[in-house]
């Protein structure tokens, strides 16, 4: 009952209804009383006589009529002046209420959700007041708890080892952590710097892997050793402007780990391999010689003709592994291009993507075309169509740029990041050594190798390597 009595409609409906009394009284005040009688008592009192004149009624001022379009327009004066007043009682708590929201909306924007509307009420209003205290309320408390997790995410991503540079859409550094600091400006802040020009200064494979947008595994030299990184790339919108995420994680330390773990599988291997083929092996030595002491020779054939099999296997599984490690020192010559694929085409199928370069390259070409066999031949495996194998050759500056690219699945970050690994194969029946040796030669030759996801799926094999001789 408290609450109907309140309600903004009640108050409305009983300041109509006051408004209708008051007109009609206003009404009766001018047709009937007292108005009339003013009127008359006015005419009575103001006629002006002339003394010289006989008191007759022709003497005497005309007496004033309103009329009922007079009363008419005095109720409607009357009664526009009684609106207004009752118009500005009615609304004057909305009108607070509204400059306090107006107040509040602006504070919001502002980001400043501290504003709260201190006008108690029991209405409607009221009621919207409070749940605008309560958003408030809300919003300081998402504001709060987020505030907190950023606090919580930039400690995590300052303090990581991977390297995070975040640009802008003009290149400009909008985000660093500690890591890439230290990589690319020896500590210091790298905060609207030009990335492009932090990267003159870093080595040529690094900054030419950042420029082609994808990512890649690669070695360079840094202070005199080795570094092997893993370079990661997106591009996404941040506050509907557009940005680019690129991670470089280092990956010495991770491959010297797998490499440790790689030698001890390996070994694991051989180890089983060798007594897979030398326990029947030392069996069937042990049976022969038996077979012998007993004079029964015409099963000694069989018996030799299975040592001297698993003989072979073990001499074939051995050589394998030999000639991964001991690769012989490359003789690089002058190679002219068209003979080359014309020899390169009779061991695999590939399409060609662009026309090779005029000049001779400068490489042993044994070796590179034993490369490009097994690349081609992994990128048909990968499911490609025979038309999506393509190889490329361009020069690149002082560099030779060989890509041999496919359409499969490509490769996931885990994969990408030990594919160059000895041993470390995905296939079931694959030994892990074709790009490890891919790997070594393209070292031997003073070269790289690169790996990368294509953008439109598949995978793309670069390997680069140096022309200085003919140049």
């Amino acid at each position: 009952m408290w609450r109907w009595l309140n309600s903004l409609r009640t108050r409305l409906t009983l300041l109509l209804a006051l408004a209708s009394v008051a007109g009609a009284l206003i009404y009766a005040g001018v047709t009937q009383w007292p108005l009339p009688q003013l009127l008359v008592w006015m005419q009575t009192e103001l006629t002006v006589k002339d003394p010289s004149a006989p008191a007759t009624a022709a003497n005497a001022l005309p007496v004033i009529h309103l009329g009922i379009y007079g009363a008419l327009g005095i109720c409607a004066v009357l009664l526009l002046l009684l609106a207004f007043w009752l118009a500005g009682q009615a609304m004057a708590p909305v009108s607070r209420l509204l400059r306090a929201l107006e107040g509040a909306v602006a504070s919001y924007r502002d980001g400043d959700f501290s504003i709260s509307i201190g006008i108690h009420r029991r209405d409607e209003l009221g009621e919207l007041i409070q749940m605008h205290n309560a958003l408030g309320q809300t919003l300081r408390e998402q504001r709060q708890h987020l505030a907190q997790r950023e606090l919580l995410l930039d400690t995590v991503v300052q303090n990581t080892p991977v390297a995070l540079v975040l640009t802008d859409s003009i290149g400009r550094v909008a985000y660093a952590n500690i890591a890439s600091r230290h990589l690319f400006n020896e500590g210091r802040s790298l905060h609207g710097l030009e990335f492009a020009r932090l990267l003159d200064d870093a080595p040529e494979a690094l900054r030419r892997a950042v420029e082609d947008g994808e990512d890649a595994l690669l070695s360079v030299e840094m202070d005199g050793s080795e570094e092997t990184f893993h370079i990661s790339q997106r591009a996404f919108r941040l506050q509907g402007r557009p940005h680019r995420l690129q991670l470089f994680r280092r990956m010495t330390r991770e491959l010297s780990r797998q490499e440790v773990a790689t030698w001890k599988r390996v070994i694991r291997v051989i180890s089983h391999e060798l007594n897979n083929s030398l326990a029947p092996i030392s069996s069937l030595a042990h049976s022969g010689a038996e077979l012998a002491r007993r004079g029964n020779v015409d099963r000694l054939p069989g018996v030799f003709a299975t040592i001297s099999e698993r003989a072979k296997h073990l001499h074939s599984f051995i050589s394998g592994y030999a000639s991964f490690a001991k690769l012989p020192t490359p003789q690089s010559v002058a190679v002219e291009w068209t003979p080359f694929l014309e020899g390169l085409s009779l061991h695999c199928q590939y399409r060609l993507a662009s026309p090779a370069p005029t000049r001779p390259g400068y490489f042993d070409a044994v070796q590179i075309e034993q490369v490009l066999i097994n690349l081609i031949k992994n990128a048909h495996e990968s499911g490609s169509g025979e038309d999506d194998v393509t190889l490329s050759i361009t020069e690149v500056g002082r560099e030779l740029r060989i890509e041999v690219a496919d359409r499969g699945p490509g490769m996931t970050d885990t994969v990408l990041a030990q594919a160059l690994l000895p041993f470390y194969s995905t296939k079931r029946a694959g030994t892990g050594l074709g790009l490890a040796l891919t790997r070594e030669i393209a070292e031997a030759h003073g070269g790289r190798v690169l790996l990368a996801n294509r953008e439109d799926g598949g995978l793309r094999v670069t390997l680069l390597l140096p022309q200085t001789t003919l140049r």
